[in-house]
């Protein structure tokens, strides 16, 4: 794979694939790299967040802008199954890598590439960061309470969603190259295409009833009870009692069996009718006890509940320890630190953490003379600034 992603949403593309041992190549300006390299929690003068988003990469520096580098491009296209690509529609086409260029070299090739409004359409050539794809996608509009303006999730929601599209037509275009032929195909992937995608029922309950799905918090209006509350010692949990016979039993427990056996409750058209008075019901049960004592007591009766994360509970949580979803791996100087683990488990191919995000250009060479580019050339590259 050949990857031309800068932040999140291309090289978070190809690091799911590259989980699953695909050989990365990640292409970045000389001097500069990828900007990801300084957001956030540096480490040193390296974030930390490129160590992960870049594992099991190799890098390679490349002037875009230089004809001896856009010639590199072109040999590594004859050789990749997969080019990842998030710059603005138009971008790769004026430096004469565009698909039609990249397929003519290789016809089995599989070109995903990543923009905010897609490759087509009036709105195609506009900038769209994760946060427009977000807003214009619903998922912005929906989001907080409704007495208060939209909020934005905890993270880079949009981006990710998209370079999980991404990678899945990937796969369905490697797998129909497979199949039909040797033929590849162009993924267009639009961000806020992605959102909207997973918008739910969100469209035919406007078309066929008008029905605009407003903000309204933690509840989830049309599946009752499923909220957030407040225990007594201030920390937060989530209990979703919205299937009929888990509503029952929770009730029972809670002491109201007025509404376990209310035959209007027995189902969720029902109990929807009545939310705010079993919301009530459950956030007075919950505020008397303790975190503790809450989740104990929902685990007793099979009710799901948790409570509501941070990334120190994850740390030390049991159920993240057994399916080694925090991984360990080693910064530069040899330090330990914890990683995501791999995603999804795959049971004969399970994929590995491998190694963090390379140094800027450290695969130069060695992909170079894999090209068949003598120690000379490579020195009169770099020397030109290609490299």
């Amino acid at each position: 794979m050949l990857e031309f992603g800068t932040l999140i949403a291309g090289p978070f593309c190809s690091r799911i694939l590259a989980d699953f041992g695909a050989d990365v190549i990640k292409v970045e300006a000389p001097g500069e790299g990828d900007p990801l390299r300084k957001w956030r929690k540096l480490y040193g003068d390296t974030s930390l967040w490129w160590f992960v988003q870049a594992r099991n990469k190799k890098s390679l520096t490349l002037d875009l802008k230089n004809p001896a580098a856009i010639e590199i491009v072109r040999r590594l296209v004859a050789e990749v199954d997969i080019v990842i690509e998030n710059f603005r529609p138009g971008v790769m086409e004026k430096l004469g890598i565009g698909w039609d260029v990249l397929s003519t070299i290789n016809p089995g090739l599989v070109m995903v590439r990543l923009s905010g409004f897609g490759q087509t359409g009036p709105m195609a050539s506009q900038p769209g960061f994760g946060a427009m794809g977000e807003s214009m996608g619903g998922l912005r509009y929906v989001t907080g309470f409704p007495d208060r303006p939209p909020v934005k999730t905890g993270i880079s929601i949009g981006d990710s969603i998209a370079a999980l599209w991404g990678a899945i037509g990937a796969l369905m275009a490697l797998r129909h190259r497979e199949m039909r032929g040797g033929a590849g195909q162009m993924v267009d992937v639009a961000l806020y295409e992605a959102v909207f995608a997973m918008m739910e029922s969100l469209v035919p309950e406007f078309d066929v009833f008008g029905f605009v799905r407003e903000r309204t918090g933690n509840v989830m209006p049309g599946i009752t009870p499923s909220n957030t509350y407040t225990t007594r010692d201030g920390k937060h949990v989530a209990i979703g009692a919205n299937g009929d016979a888990i509503f029952k039993r929770f009730m029972v427990m809670i002491g109201r069996d007025d509404l376990a056996f209310d035959p209007e409750l027995a189902d969720n058209a029902g109990r929807d009718r009545r939310a705010d008075e079993i919301y009530a019901a459950i956030a007075d049960w919950v505020r008397i006890r303790d975190e503790a004592d809450v989740l104990r007591m929902a685990a007793g009766v099979q009710t799901p509940a948790s409570r509501i994360y941070s990334v120190e509970d994850m740390f030390l949580d049991p159920q993240f320890i057994a399916r080694e979803m925090i991984a360990t791996a080693h910064l530069p100087d040899g330090k330990p630190f914890r990683i995501p683990g791999i995603v999804p488990r795959l049971s004969a191919t399970p994929g590995e953490t491998g190694w963090i995000g390379p140094a800027l250009g450290a695969d130069t060479d060695r992909i170079l003379g894999g090209l068949g580019y003598g120690p000379e050339q490579i020195r009169q590259l770099r020397q030109s600034g290609a490299i």
